[in-house]
């Protein structure tokens, strides 16, 4: 039950709530902006379970205290912040050296988020929200989807073809998305199925 509920949380959290082509699991969003709580506040069951700001920050609590063990096993230094951001936990590692948390393209720092939601969930009981960030990898790697997102943007306006960008995370999908939907006369919406999942940018209708 519970490798089934996790992923379910990742997918509908990290995913964007404009894809129609992934209608339930995606409604939760997990947006990792401050645009995220609109979508989290009209989230069903489960995304619901846990919206005090007491309960968020114990969430962040006990993922700090996994990440630290984490840490420790691995012979890792980093400074632990553990907070509340955009109505979600959040916990940030600084530290040197620390890439090898993150992998290439993000691929390490994403499972690790997911054990560090399953650890949440244990306690718990509720799914999480939970945003992990090691060495600041996710806000650089935000301003260098929107360059992309805006690099389509240009090319679906200049030649009226819908664009095909290369297979994405949920994060990132979501960090494409919210660029697109501020841009008029373009829409952005989700094909595929994981890991091949990717976003397709075109004329409005």
């Amino acid at each position: 039950m519970t490798e089934t509920s996790i992923p379910r949380a990742e997918q509908s959290l990290d995913e964007e709530e404009t894809a129609p082509l992934a209608v339930d699991d995606d409604t939760d969003d997990d947006s990792d902006d401050a645009g995220s709580d609109e979508a989290g506040a009209s989230a069903g069951g489960r995304a619901k379970k846990a919206t005090g700001e007491g309960d968020l920050f114990r969430q962040s609590e006990i993922a700090a205290d996994y990440v630290e063990g984490l840490l420790d096993i691995l012979d890792y230094d980093g400074d632990i912040d553990e907070l509340v951001a955009g109505g979600r936990p959040v916990v940030e590692v600084v530290g040197a050296r620390l890439q090898n948390l993150v992998g290439q393209r993000g691929a390490t720092l994403e499972a690790l988020q997911e054990l560090t939601r399953l650890a949440v969930f244990r306690q718990t009981g509720t799914p999480s929200r939970l945003l992990l960030d090691v060495g600041g990898y996710r806000a650089n790697r935000r301003k260098e989807l929107a360059a992309v997102a805006k690099n389509a943007v240009e090319k679906v306006k200049e030649y009226g073809e819908a664009v095909r960008l290369e297979p994405m995370s949920a994060f990132e999908r979501k960090c494409v998305h919210d660029v697109v939907n501020a841009m008029s006369g373009v829409e952005s919406e989700s094909e595929g199925v994981e890991p091949n999942r990717r976003i397709v940018v075109r004329p409005a209708d």
